[in-house]
């Protein structure tokens, strides 16, 4: 056939193609290939190189490239049409590893080819490569004209918005070939969403802002470009505005007059937050007035003598007086003269000989025993009870060594015949022991009238800042022997270790923990109160060991999250920075162990403390605990649910319970723990899947915030939202919901609560003490769990260091404190400071055999130490 006759001429034509081509190559190359492969004549062509898609750039042209092998000839065909021979430029070479032929052809592809046959439409070329064989075609490769327009589609719109709101940009980048690239730059600086996960650019390239910052403020500028121009559309100006608010009111000033009729103020600022970049002012007064009367001076007056007091075994006679008639008040001076007098008497009781001392019964008093832990007490005074009844069916007991008379007490507790059987304060301080040595302690059980200590000590210079507040407040004299404070349900307690108060001194301490309102702690930055502010006193004491004092904190269980600081306030009333966490040196007067939720503070001085936390990062976060209360009766269609929201220490848990009892509130649900993170969101609660056909909300919004820094500042007790539902009838009494709370943009909780409202149930009650908390305050050996003797026999065995290592750094690792082993060599006897802090740490809860366990294991036998049962103390 003709189309058959036409193949075969094109054939022999490309094999004389071929044949010439080859004779060229074989003799420029001196025959290295002249003969070819055998299998040469079976091949189709394939391609090495196809030509890609171009973008012709204005008026630069584009080359396209193709190569094949085996191949006789290639040649391009565009838009259907071949390509003049001429327009080719062709070169031929061999494949040295295979001796086949490789052939490679060039055109170059102009603007105006590319508009004149086809416009702005897509222009395609492809090449077709020949060998004997056959004919291959490669790929279509499309030439376009790039271009650029000047105008965006859209253009971003500047805004003014609110702190912490959502902000959306929009932008539609100009027509392009190829479609441009779209990128934001705030200040001509280009926006990096992934660094900053605040930036998110959609798919269509709207910029979106999550929560608008101060530091977001600032001119916007879409840019898109391509392989022909960049384009920037017009700066669009974001505002980010802050609307003030007013900060919590001062306390009321002094009053203006001395005495009588005059004015007092308090003021407030707009500075929660100050409002910035054109937010709105407060609204408002910034100071209020009111009226006060001034109680004028009232200056003490001394009460009659008491009865001298029976004549005592060191031949003499008490008798004491009392400044309260009047007491002095608003600033009167105090009594002048002596409360305490002394005479010389004799009696039956007064020694002959050299007998030993008689008890008011007349029989000679026996020397102390470690085998009894109790000293007769004489009448008219509340004994110590130094006794403690074994906790165990075994205690930690030795022989007494009745020789040394440094490490035993003997003889009597004397006290006083008046009413009150305390020292005055007024001279200062420190309190001078009696005339032969013996002391006076009290047990810290308030008497009659209980606010009388804290009104006397409110009377020095110093303690008027301390609250008439009794209920937080524990007191007791105490000498050498030391003792312990605590504040039942409060987590807060000091523990006064054995020679921490000088012998022959005796010291009326107390511990009380403040109201946060009535203490204005300098917090700056991302600092947060961790604790409650405690105080223990008098200041002025001396000590010379730490005492220990210990607290709940609230944040959570990462130390690298924080830098936290202890403070304490000075004289003047200045809050210093006394001790930060991880860098604390062996001569500093302060040391803190941080433990999961309790801190202990080792402290040579009395004073106001409180642990202040600085976040160092956005991971920081405290414990939080919500608490929800009801009515316990409820009569009408409104029913209310308070939803406490504090930080998760004793002391403020224990408050809130006690005002809640007041109100004849109860507790709906056990507390839950919520951790609050650094990140400037506010906590959000709202309440769900209520009954629509029984409850109904009568919140307007659907949900309550508390703002973020009331709750990060932690200068208030403690803070709640009321939720106020509704039922349709008063037959209604079953209530199920679900109560949300979460952080914005952050993890929340969910908890449900299911409840009968007309169900007669008690009101809140206050948290039940632990057994053994009835006394706020122990003197003396009642206070420890290990005797006076034994630990000094425990110190002399282990203070000394042993070259095995069984000695007080063993006795730290197995009762697993050995991350203090710089602190505790830092003391004189460290082996007491590790005993002392196993006393705060276990004090109602220690087992003593345990520790006997440990010291056996250790090996120090010679430390006489064993286990006796109940019947042998």
């Amino acid at each position: 056939t003709p189309e058959f006759l036409i193949r075969r001429a094109l054939l022999l034509f490309s094999i004389l193609l071929h044949f010439c081509f080859n004779s060229k190559t074989i003799s420029s190359e001196h025959a290295a290939t002249s003969t070819l492969p055998a299998a040469f004549t079976d091949l189709l062509p394939h391609f090495l190189v196809e030509p890609e898609d171009e973008y012709i750039v204005k008026n630069k042209p584009v080359t396209l490239t193709c190569r094949s092998t085996p191949a006789t000839q290639i040649y391009f065909k565009c838009n259907g049409e071949w390509v003049h021979q001429d327009d080719h430029l062709i070169e031929r070479t061999i494949d040295p590893a295979t001796a086949l032929p490789i052939m490679q052809v060039k055109i170059d592809i102009t603007r105006q080819q590319v508009e004149k046959v086809f416009g702005l439409d897509e222009y395609w070329c492809q090449c077709v490569a020949w060998s004997t064989t056959g004919t291959q075609k490669s790929q279509k490769a499309f030439i376009r004209i790039a271009y650029l327009r000047k105008n965006f589609e859209e253009e971003p719109q500047g805004k003014e918005v609110t702190l912490d709101q959502e902000v959306l940009l929009r932008c539609h980048p100009p027509e392009g070939v190829p479609p441009p690239e779209v990128e934001w730059q705030r200040n001509e600086d280009v926006l990096d969403p992934a660094s900053d996960p605040n930036f998110f650019v959609t798919a269509d390239h709207n910029l979106i802002i999550k929560q608008a910052r101060l530091a977001d403020t600032g001119n916007y500028t879409c840019a898109a470009k391509n392989i022909v121009a960049r384009r920037k559309s017009p700066s669009a100006t974001v505002v980010v505005y802050v609307n003030g608010g007013w900060s919590t009111w001062t306390t009321w000033s002094s009053c203006s007059a001395v005495c009588g009729r005059g004015w007092q103020k308090r003021s407030r600022s707009c500075t929660n937050p100050t409002p910035l970049n054109g937010g709105t002012s407060c609204e408002g007064q910034n100071v209020q007035k009111s009226a006060c009367v001034a109680t004028c001076p009232v200056d003490g007056g001394w009460s009659e003598w008491s009865k001298w007091s029976a004549c005592g075994a060191d031949c003499s006679m008490w008798r004491s007086r009392e400044c309260t008639q009047p007491a002095p008040s608003t600033g009167g001076k105090d009594c002048q003269g002596l409360d305490l007098q002394s005479l010389n008497c004799t009696s039956l009781e007064c020694p002959q000989s050299e007998s030993p001392p008689l008890s008011t019964h007349g029989a000679p008093l026996q020397p102390f025993s470690t085998e009894r832990f109790c000293v007769t007490c004489t009448q008219g005074m509340t004994p110590a009870k130094y006794h403690r009844e074994p906790k165990n069916s075994h205690l930690l007991t030795i022989q007494p060594d009745l020789t040394s008379t440094s490490t035993s007490y003997q003889g009597t507790l004397r006290s006083r015949h008046d009413t009150v059987g305390k020292f005055s304060m007024a001279n200062g301080p420190l309190l001078d022991p009696l005339p032969n040595g013996s002391h006076t302690l009290h047990n810290g059980k308030l008497g009659a009238d209980p606010g009388e200590f804290v009104s006397r000590l409110t009377a020095q210079g110093y303690f008027k800042t301390l609250p008439r507040d009794v209920d937080n407040t524990s007191y007791g004299t105490f000498n050498f022997l030391g003792g312990r404070l605590t504040l039942p349900n409060t987590g807060i307690s000091l523990l006064i270790p054995p020679e921490a108060i000088p012998r022959g001194k005796i010291y009326e301490i107390y511990l009380t923990v403040q109201r946060k309102e009535d203490i204005r702690l300098p917090l700056a930055g991302c600092q947060t109160l961790l604790s409650p502010v405690v105080s223990c006193g008098p200041p002025g004491v001396v000590l010379t060991r730490p005492v220990i004092l210990s607290m709940d904190h609230c944040s959570d269980a990462c130390p690298e999250n924080w830098a936290v600081r202890l403070k304490k306030q000075n004289y003047e009333g200045t809050w210093e920075d006394v001790l930060l966490m991880g860098e604390e040196h062996p001569s500093d007067p302060y040391y803190c162990q941080l433990e999961a939720e309790t801190c202990r503070v080792f402290s040579e001085q009395m004073g106001r403390f409180a642990l202040v936390g600085e976040s160092l990062h956005m991971g920081a976060a405290k414990r939080l605990r919500l608490v929800l209360f009801s009515d316990a009766y409820c009569t009408t269609l409104e029913y209310n649910i308070r939803v406490y929201c504090m930080d998760d220490t004793q002391d403020v848990f224990k408050e809130v319970m006690q005002m809640e009892r007041q109100l004849g509130g109860r507790l709906i649900d056990e507390p839950h723990l919520l951790l609050f993170k650094d990140s400037y969101h506010n906590l959000r609660l709202s309440i769900h899947d209520m009954p629509q056909a029984h409850w109904r909300s009568k919140l307007l919004a659907g949900y309550q915030e508390i703002p973020f820094y009331h709750i990060w500042n932690g200068s208030q007790r403690y803070l709640h939202c009321t939720f106020t539902l509704e039922r349709l009838s008063l037959a209604t009494c079953q209530l199920s919901c679900q109560l949300c709370v979460w952080q914005v943009e952050g993890e929340g909780q969910s908890f449900g609560l299911d409840f009968n409202i007309a169900k007669v149930t008690p009101p809140a009650l206050a948290p039940t003490q632990p057994k053994g908390w009835a006394h706020t305050a122990l003197a003396g050996p009642s206070a420890f769990q290990i005797p006076y003797l034994i630990r000094q026999k425990i110190c002399s065995s282990l203070d000394t260091p042993c070259p095995n290592g069984a000695d007080w750094r063993m006795l730290a690792q197995r009762l697993k404190l050995d991350r203090h082993m710089s602190f505790f060599a830092s003391n004189v006897s460290p082996t007491s400071v590790i005993l002392d802090l196993w006393e705060a740490q276990h004090f109602h809860s220690g087992n003593i055999n345990q520790l006997a366990t440990v010291m056996a294991d250790i090996g120090k036998q010679e430390a006489m130490i064993f286990l006796v049962s109940d019947g042998e103390c």
